[in-house]
């Protein structure tokens, strides 16, 4: 059986609900295990014992997040050159942009020789002033369809070898 790994960090919610309809579809495709981690949790041991990746963050001031970059400080090296080709995604969830969050996670992947198999996902909440960058998100039902597509693509590509 294959395993998606889905990296992510979440601040005020939104890429959690992001994570979780990926997640619940991925599910549903059977014949792929998931192994879902929060950034500060994953490990090189979980990047190399995986099939296929899922990163996912907010966007913060114009970069991922802070504990992503964590996660792929940590695990960069013990990974790089031993997960060539493996398929992966990304998700992010920002205000207005998310364009250089995902820069900085495909110049990364692109070290890793990852192949990226699905255009980036940004999901934009139109959060700009402080109170509604600190507020809980809520994330609308179009947007958590399209991660929910994601999220079955990426299972349903590992289960039956196309990625």
């Amino acid at each position: 059986m294959k395993t998606l790994l889905v990296v992510h960090h979440t601040m005020t919610g939104g890429t959690a609900q992001m994570v979780e309809a990926a997640v619940r579809a991925a599910r549903s495709e059977g014949g792929v295990e998931l192994a879902l981690r929060r950034a500060f949790d994953a490990t090189a041991a979980d990047v190399l014992g995986a099939d296929g990746y899922l990163f996912a963050t907010p966007e913060n001031l114009a970069a991922m997040s802070g504990a992503l970059k964590d996660f792929f400080d940590r695990t960069y090296y013990a990974a790089l050159d031993r997960i060539n080709g493996r398929p992966y995604a990304v998700m992010v969830c920002a205000g207005t942009d998310g364009s250089m969050a995902v820069r900085q996670i495909e110049r990364i992947a692109t070290g890793w020789r990852l192949r990226a198999v699905a255009e980036p996902l940004i999901v934009r909440t139109g959060a700009q002033t402080p109170e509604d960058i600190l507020a809980p998100k809520r994330i609308d039902e179009a947007a958590l369809r399209r991660c929910a597509e994601l999220g079955q693509a990426l299972a349903a590509g590992l289960a039956s070898g196309v990625f």
